[in-house]
Formats: structure tokens, sequence, C-alpha cells
């Protein structure tokens, strides 16, 4: 299995190569820029992995949530590769890609990602990561910080900069361990792309949309 992925949601920005169980990954902070980063990040993975766009099986982004403008550019490399080589995107949950991260090295079977949304609001969503593949619980939500909400379970980690922004979060939730510098990665993308590609959840080029949850998105980022 031969999986890229690209990520620019937030200020960092991300390729990562899946092939044949083997992974690598470029990944940077850079607040902008993103546009000028991501392709040449793809193409470095590529050249070093020595695999062409034709041998891919997918291409994978982080769909969301996430900065407007971030989001468009990781989609519209995504469907540009996908629709010229002729293969399957597949759109990964930013909030998911956070959890997965956060469960890769800390081991925690629940974690509450949450990003900050700017505008005094938050993305935030819970998963059961017990699995591996993290396992959303409810839905995803684009809410002020005050209605963040844990369901029966746990224990909870938290994790993603929502609550570097917002620290009562984690206190009002009873939350004792949060990694509040993470953010999503292409790595963590690509895993879970590669389970969604073994479910035949890939879409068409045309079909790899992003997902903002703000009605009324704005460019930022």
């Amino acid at each position: 299995m031969k999986i890229l992925a690209l990520d620019a949601a937030t200020e960092a920005c991300s390729a990562a190569l899946l092939a044949d169980g083997a992974l690598s990954e470029r990944f940077e902070v850079i607040g902008r820029g993103h546009a000028g980063r991501l392709l040449p990040m793809a193409d470095e993975l590529l050249v070093e992995g020595r695999v062409s766009m034709h041998e891919l099986d997918a291409i994978a982004f982080g769909r969301g949530p996430g900065g407007f403008t971030g989001l468009r550019i990781a989609a519209g490399v995504a469907q540009g590769l996908a629709a010229g080589a002729g293969r399957p995107v597949l759109p990964v949950s930013n909030l998911a890609a956070v959890a997965a991260g956060s469960h890769r090295e800390t081991g925690a079977p629940f974690v509450l990602a949450c990003l900050d949304a700017r505008m005094g609001e938050v993305y935030w969503a819970a998963f059961d990561c017990r699995r591996g593949v993290p396992a959303l619980l409810g839905e995803e939500h684009l809410d002020p910080p005050a209605r963040v909400s844990l369901p029966p379970g746990g224990p909870w980690q938290g994790a993603g900069h929502g609550f570097a922004a917002w620290p009562d979060i984690a206190a009002r939730l009873s939350i004792a361990s949060v990694e509040a510098d993470r953010l999503p990665r292409a790595a963590d993308i690509a895993r879970i792309a590669a389970a969604d590609l073994a479910a035949g959840r890939g879409v068409a080029a045309a079909k790899a949309l992003p997902v903002y949850l703000r009605d009324d998105v704005v460019h930022r980022r």
C-alpha cells in the first residue's frame, strides 16, 4: 500500500508518504506560506522514496476542520494530483489526526481533540482510540470553549492547541493530562487513510471536499 498524505489545516504544513509499511514525513510550523511548501514537500518524499505518482494507491489530505485557506490549499493539491494520476482521494478529519497522534505517543484510550478556531471558538471532538484508529464519539463541533463537553467513559487525554488558547477547558472537565501543543500531522493522516482505503472509503478527486464547520468561513492562515 502506497499513500501520499497532505495537510495545511493549521499553522503546521506537512506531507507524508506511507509506502509498504515505511512512513516518511516532512513537517514544518510555518504560520503562512503553505501554498509554496506543500507540493515541494510531497515531491521530496516521492523522490526520496522512489515512488511515482502512478504507483500510489491513493492520496489523502486533512479535510478539516481548520483554517479556510489552508484547507483549500490541501484539498486543491490533493485533487490535482489525484486527478492527474487517476487515483482515489481519502479526506481525513484533522481532529482525528490530532487524536491519532496523541494516542500513538501517549497510549491514551480516549482523546478529546480540540483546536483553536479563533473568533472565541474551538473545533472539538471526542475519540475512542482503543483499536488504534480513532473512532468518533458523537460529532465534530465548532463551539465557544464553555460548550465543550465529554461523553461517558475515560480516562481522557486532551490534545490540540485549543487547550493552549483556552486552558480552562481542561480544568472545567477535570482532564489532568493535556498535550496543548499538538497539531495535526500528515503522518497520522496517512495512518488513518490506510485503514480508510482498506475499507473502501476512497472518493473521486472531484468529491474530495474540505469540511469547514463554520458557515461564515474566515480567510486566514
